[in-house]
């Protein structure tokens, strides 16, 4: 007989899921990573690209903390850009392109070759709980497979339901069947759940396009990666295209509208503002002549293509006659149509920042059944909700949580568990009150050494972390104690446009001018020429990392202190201490709010909306501090 016990299982096998089941197998527990199709492991249902705006940073921190869509994804990019050059550091965030089919069996690969890893496939159809604590699951076929904890990664599956126009069909993803009993197994334990929806664009054969009318978006060929310990990105690189739509379409997508779920009320949940779908950008902006579109690659070997920014549940007719009216597009061929998808997912505001349920004992969520949307965002919540999982299961408290100023991965989990979402959480950098600390170069010193503490990080991690940080900490050292006279380093002052020295200076203070470099500066300078040739493997992010240190280090010193300040509130522990309905003096709606959140700690507390800073005041005073 197969032995069916487990200490973790994660069940779904999405970014979410993938991360999981990694991150608690490399920490030393026996899991078990469930999944209906195995060919389908870390799918990108909708765009085959990793990273982007914020989302960039997350998957920096993943792979800092031992993750693996880094390395996946920089074994699978077909192209890859540095977005928000023109922007300062804090705003910079890679992105690339990958190639679907590749993405899937280097994540597959990858899970298969993992230490105390095991995979079944088959769908859950029930948690099985025993005194309020998790001790195992149940599956469609009828095995029963118990653990000491359970992770929730089900993405879009729980009661999937797509639609294109009129028609609706059950399922999590276009041609694969949605799970429809583990949803009502999870609800039955008190447990809120509701409806969300998202969309994804029709897919064009390339053949069928007429490029020559098109914009080309070539990628970026220099030394940036997403993963701290990939060497190169190997695949071959491709370019994506924009164009843009006209008053033609417009007027083809609106006769469609009254066919639109979005509009006819076939669809009542919510979708993600931040990606709208074609028709809400035609009924939000009315007067826009026209709106880009970007036509991406799916890989290195088909022609199939990704249209993104043309997201759309209109019926198929409508949106391929629509499309045909734009030039590039005139005689295009349609692999699919665009649809949306309506799914369950479950009230983050019930989990603790580990991502355990408050009402289950064991049980944890991760991804987009947490009302969030990305790859990125599930891949980070999955990290975190794995190793947790198995620190459960292990019987021990040392649980991974991340504070606001430590990583975007903090931000987005304190979000979810203090405020909830009333529609899919996606990630920007104006969520962080503290970007210049949380910047993609520096994810690696940031988590690095947190992940070591959970036993995520390899030897291989390990090592090359070591020699960066130790070659960093030489060369700015360096930078702070070697002085440059005027004579010296005025002419080259001049040449550049920058003021020349009164008196001598220290090589840091130097590079705080916004127009000079460590490599002109190194070529004027063999002293510190010398101290940079020593340097070969990750020469460049090494370099680039030390000039945002050393420019943006007053910014960077108020930014600690800002937050050293915040996180005092941090470290006031109210979570039972308060009946918040008996406390008058509170507002009724910090009661409400309080009562419902049950904050861990007073800063949580604060970040509720509706809990006000005389609110705080008052629970600082009742704290006795």
């Amino acid at each position: 007989m197969t032995d069916f016990s487990y200490d973790v299982i994660v069940v779904g096998a999405g970014h979410a899921g993938c991360e999981a089941a990694h991150a608690a197998a490399v920490f030393g527990a026996k899991t078990c990573l469930v999944t209906i199709d195995m060919n389908k492991i870390a799918q990108m249902s909708c765009n085959p690209a990793i990273g982007g705006i914020a989302k960039g940073q997350i998957v920096r921190e993943v792979d800092a903390l031992g993750g693996l869509c880094g390395l996946v994804t920089d074994a699978s990019s077909i192209q890859f850009r540095m977005l928000n050059r023109s922007k300062g550091p804090a705003m910079w965030s890679p992105r690339a392109q990958c190639d679907r089919m590749r993405y899937i069996q280097e994540m597959r690969k990858c899970l298969e070759n993992t230490d105390n890893l095991y995979i079944w496939q088959d769908e859950v159809v029930e948690i099985l709980v025993e005194n309020g604590k998790i001790c195992g699951i149940k599956t469609l076929w009828g095995a029963t497979l118990t653990a000491r904890a359970v992770v929730i990664t089900a993405g879009t599956f729980l009661n999937g339901l797509m639609h294109i126009g009129k028609h609706q069909v059950e399922g999590g993803r276009i041609a694969e069947p949605s799970a429809k009993l583990l949803s009502d197994s999870i609800e039955h334990f008190g447990i809120r759940k509701s409806r969300m929806k998202t969309g994804t664009p029709v897919r064009i054969d390339g053949r069928s396009v007429h490029f020559e009318d098109m914009g080309i978006e070539p990628g970026e060929t220099d030394y940036h990666r997403f993963s701290f310990i990939s060497n190169a990105r190997p695949l071959k690189q491709l370019p994506c295209w924009t164009c843009y739509t006209n008053e033609e379409v417009h007027y083809a997508l609106r006769q469609g509208l009254k066919d639109s779920p979005l509009y006819n009320g076939q669809i009542q949940s919510i979708g993600p503002r931040y990606c709208p779908s074609i028709e809400t950008k035609l009924v939000v902006f009315p007067d826009r002549e026209q709106h880009p579109l970007f036509l991406e690659p799916e890989g290195l070997d088909t022609h199939e293509m990704y249209l993104n920014g043309f997201s759309s549940s209109l019926p198929m007719e409508i949106q391929m006659t629509a499309l045909r009216k734009i030039k590039c597009f005139r005689e295009a061929v349609f692999y699919r149509p665009g649809y949306a998808i309506e799914y369950d997912f479950f009230d983050p505001t019930q989990l603790t920042h580990t991502l355990e349920s408050k009402l289950v004992d064991g049980l944890y969520f991760a991804g987009q059944v947490n009302g969030t949307t990305g790859y990125e965002e599930a891949a980070g919540q999955g990290l975190v909700a794995g190793v947790n999982a198995a620190h459960k299961a292990a019987g021990d408290t040392h649980y991974l949580t991340l504070q606001r100023d430590e990583a975007y991965i903090g931000v987005l989990i304190d979000d979810l568990v203090t405020k909830g979402v009333d529609e899919p959480y996606r990630m920007f950098t104006s969520r962080a009150e503290y970007r210049i600390l949380l910047r993609q170069d520096n994810a690696d010193q940031r988590l690095t050494p947190i992940g070591l503490q959970h036993n995520l990080v390899d030897e291989n991690r390990r090592g090359r972390f070591e020699k960066k940080k130790e070659k960093i900490d030489e060369i700015v050292r360096f930078c702070q104690n070697t002085s440059v006279k005027p004579a010296r380093i005025n002419a080259f002052l001049e040449k550049i446009g920058s003021t020349p020295l009164q008196r001598g200076c220290k090589i840091f203070d130097l590079l705080t001018r916004p127009e000079i470099s460590l490599s002109n500066l190194a070529d004027e300078m063999d002293n510190l020429h010398s101290v940079l040739s020593n340097l070969s493997t990750d020469a460049d992010e090494i370099k680039e990392s030390i000039e945002v240190e050393i420019k943006y280090s007053g910014y960077i010193q108020r930014e600690r202190e800002l937050a050293e300040k915040a996180n005092r509130l941090e470290n006031i522990h109210i979570k039972g201490k308060f009946d918040y309905n008996s406390l008058q003096s509170l507002s009724t709606e910090a009661r409400q709010k309080l009562t419902k959140i049950n904050p861990e700690t007073l800063g949580q507390a604060s970040r509720i909306p509706g809990v006000s800073p005389s609110d705080i005041s008052v629970l600082l005073v009742l704290s006795g501090r």
